[in-house]
């Protein structure tokens, strides 16, 4: 079966107003007073994350500035859980990838795994807290705000209270409450630890962060402990309203560039692509899969900044040779226990060339002869403005006002290996 002609497709998503980030926080640490109330040389620790946050290292960087012209005395403390193979060295090798170092930002960085246990939750799920960031005078919690990989609804998703649970928890912590999150839910759990912490450990603000579809930071909002759960909630509606999606639903051979830690929890985002953590279904029956219904996932490649950490691989029916020897098992396999999410770790079919791939792909699909191949290719899930679309939708782009064609549909090109061009 031949190749689909493939062209390049520009989405039109609503772009957020450019923002002043360094008068923005410090605008709402003057409104909120929380400067004030720093002691001089307070040891203030302020959380980084593992995630490819755009203008991370800006932000943390005004923070230390405003927290340092208040007579603190600031600190970074990696709040990752168990990423970065669960030790010191892995975080920080994490955080430098994204120029959050003590050179470049004129502080230490204290990336202690040890954690103690701060108090149990109404269900019994004992607390883990970081001892380092315990023994400050405060802490400044810093994440960006955005539905869930591994659970939908509720109130609370990936943002400021998992930050407090689970980042600052370390790996003893993660493990515990993905446990517990496994039998009791996850927004139940992270929940409640939340706020266990709250009550116990010198949480003096939070910052959260949303970003628009184009991955541009759209809000940033401070927010004192006793409202960081209220505001959260205000703060997830806006992200779902802001997250971007794929162009087309029916989706027979969809084509990811790259998946790594950096672009999402889980390598690449589950609310993108419709597969879940526990597992998914690739039937080729129609109205059997959740949309969008993508028959066969290909991942190319693994980010750099992932240091070999692929979790996210299960998620996907085809890789190549080069994706898989790219695999450090030990991070990837530490990662996807912590979160007890096995499946995710899983190593797919895979074959030397994206070439083959593709014509493997292709080939189990069992489409009619004269059936053309609905077919997409994205850089990640992080990056969707635009996007590479078979010839079979061409009519479809034609009525919507959302999408634009940018060239005509051309052959698939490869290199002299046989890989796809970049």
């Amino acid at each position: 079966m031949p190749f689909p002609k493939m062209l390049r497709v520009r989405q039109k998503f609503q772009r957020s107003a450019p923002m002043n980030i360094a008068s923005a926080l410090a605008e709402q640490f003057g409104a909120l007073g929380i400067l004030r109330t720093i002691n001089p040389g307070a040891r203030i620790a302020v959380t980084a994350g593992s995630r490819g946050i755009t203008n991370i290292a800006q932000i943390i960087g005004s923070v230390v500035q405003l927290l340092k012209e208040a007579g603190a005395a600031p600190f970074i403390i990696p709040a990752m859980g168990s990423h970065g193979g669960a030790t010191p060295e892995g975080q920080l090798a994490l955080l430098a990838d994204y120029h959050i170092t003590e050179t470049s930002l004129g502080v230490p960085i204290r990336a202690s795994m040890d954690t103690t246990i701060l108090g149990t939750t109404a269900d019994g799920v004992a607390v883990h807290f970081s001892v380092e960031a315990l023994n400050s005078d405060g802490i400044v919690v810093v994440n960006r705000i955005k539905p869930h990989t591994d659970f939908q609804g509720g109130s609370i998703a990936s943002g400021m209270m998992k930050m407090i649970a689970i980042g600052l928890a370390k790996r003893n912590g993660a493990e515990s409450l993905h446990a517990a999150a496994a039998r009791l839910g996850h927004e139940r759990v992270v929940t409640s630890a939340a706020r266990v912490s709250l009550a116990n450990a010198p949480i003096l603000c939070a910052i959260g962060l949303v970003e628009d579809p184009y991955h541009q930071t759209a809000i940033v909002k401070v927010t004192r402990p006793e409202t960081i759960e209220f505001e959260e909630a205000k703060l997830l509606n806006e992200a779902r309203a802001r997250m971007p999606k794929l162009p087309f639903d029916d989706i027979d051979l969809l084509i990811v560039d790259q998946i790594g830690k950096n672009i999402s929890g889980t390598g690449m985002d589950t609310n993108i692509v419709g597969r879940g953590v526990q597992g998914y279904s690739s039937s080729l029956v129609p109205g059997e899969m959740p949309t969008p219904t993508i028959r066969r996932l290909f991942v190319r490649s693994l980010t750099p900044q992932s240091h070999g950490n692929a979790v996210g691989i299960g998620i996907a029916d085809f890789t190549t040779t080069r994706m898989v020897n790219s695999i450090n098992r030990n991070s990837t396999y530490i990662n996807s226990l912590t979160a007890m999410t096995p499946q995710l770790s899983k190593i797919p079919m895979y074959f030397d060339t994206d070439r083959d791939v593709i014509q493997k792909a292709i080939g189990s699909l069992a489409l009619p002869n004269d059936a053309p191949v609905r077919c997409i290719r994205i850089v990640d899930t992080l990056s969707l403005e635009e996007v590479y679309v078979s010839d079979a939708y061409a009519s479809e782009i034609e009525g919507r006002s959302d999408l634009e064609a940018l060239s005509v549909a051309e052959e698939m090109t490869f290199d002299a290996d046989g890989n796809l061009a970049s």
